[in-house]
């Protein structure tokens, strides 16, 4: 079973090759905004958050994410069923057991988290449980179990607080801008100034920007990874794809709701946003369901 994550040390060394453009990214835009609004503060300040946030997101980003939900841990005597599903799996994967949560939401879903397989998490909603027949069960939690075999969870976090922080950096940018921080040195040409200033706004705009597009490009594709990984651990594509169909049309909301964390999840838990407009799906942290399930349906197992 160990050839199904074939992409488990891809993904550990795209976590840390993104981690370190990631940083070498933020220190050149902090350097930018800091010449152009003659505040080395502005670098420093970028270079402490950035790597503060990576410290906190690789430790602590599995108990943040379970806090804002709610998420409480279980034992097997309180759920035998998904206790059993879950390490079955597990012993067909050749993965640890991870720690069990339920989030007490009435829509359907589930995600993983942690920092490795040893330190694992997989949650699920209680709509999950009540709404999903064991076949459908079985192939979210290998879906969810796929993600931790690829090690592909401390990758999505690690863009998404990198994506943060580089969208936080460059409000600051913004903010300062906006009430007149500029250079004002009298030894420079003021055209050349102001055409800097103007670059500076540009990459303050942009630069947040191209940060979301990434993380959203790599939740997408971890997201197939993931189905196909999880049809070839159950050996039953047909019960994911049923999963899916389900969790999709699904309408209750989510009482609590984080953009940041959305990608997590094995369906967006925004429901009534997804549109089919080409600049919607840009932006969507999850491929369309019926690309998804037409995948899963067309496998070979």
């Amino acid at each position: 079973m160990a050839s199904i994550y074939k992409q488990a040390d891809s993904n550990t060394f795209k976590t840390w090759l993104l981690v370190t453009g990631f940083l070498v990214f933020i220190i050149a835009i902090g350097w930018l905004f800091s010449y152009l609004l003659n505040s080395s503060g502005i670098l420093i300040g970028a270079v402490i958050l950035s790597i503060a946030m990576s410290f906190g997101s690789y430790w602590w980003s599995d108990k943040i994410v379970l806090g804002m939900y709610g998420a409480k841990p279980i034992e097997h005597n309180q759920n035998p069923e998904l206790y059993h599903v879950v390490e079955n799996l597990c012993i067909t994967a050749g993965l640890p057991v991870p720690k069990i949560y339920i989030i007490p939401e009435n829509q359907p879903n589930a995600f993983a988290t942690g920092r490795d397989q040893k330190h694992a998490v997989v949650a699920v909603t209680q709509g999950l449980l009540s709404k999903l027949d064991k076949s459908e069960l079985q192939g979210v939690i290998a879906h969810e179990l796929s993600h931790i075999g690829n090690k592909d969870m401390l990758l999505s976090t690690i863009v998404a607080i990198m994506a943060g922080v580089i969208a936080i950096v460059a409000d600051m940018f913004l903010r300062v801008s906006f009430w007149g921080g500029g250079r004002g040195s009298d030894d420079r040409d003021s055209k050349a100034e102001a055409l800097l200033m103007i670059l500076g706004i540009v990459a303050a705009v942009l630069a947040p920007v191209a940060a979301t597009l990434v993380r959203l490009a790599i939740s997408r594709k971890r997201e197939f990874l993931a189905d196909a990984d999880g049809a070839l651990l159950t050996r039953y594509p047909e019960g994911l794809a049923r999963a899916l169909e389900k969790i999709s049309s699904d309408s209750t909301l989510m009482r609590v709701k984080n953009e940041a964390t959305a990608s997590l999840f094995i369906d967006t838990p925004h429901k009534g946003k997804q549109k089919t407009h080409w600049f919607v799906k840009l932006f969507s942290t999850h491929p369309p369901i019926e690309e998804r399930v037409r995948a899963l349906r067309e496998m070979e197992v």
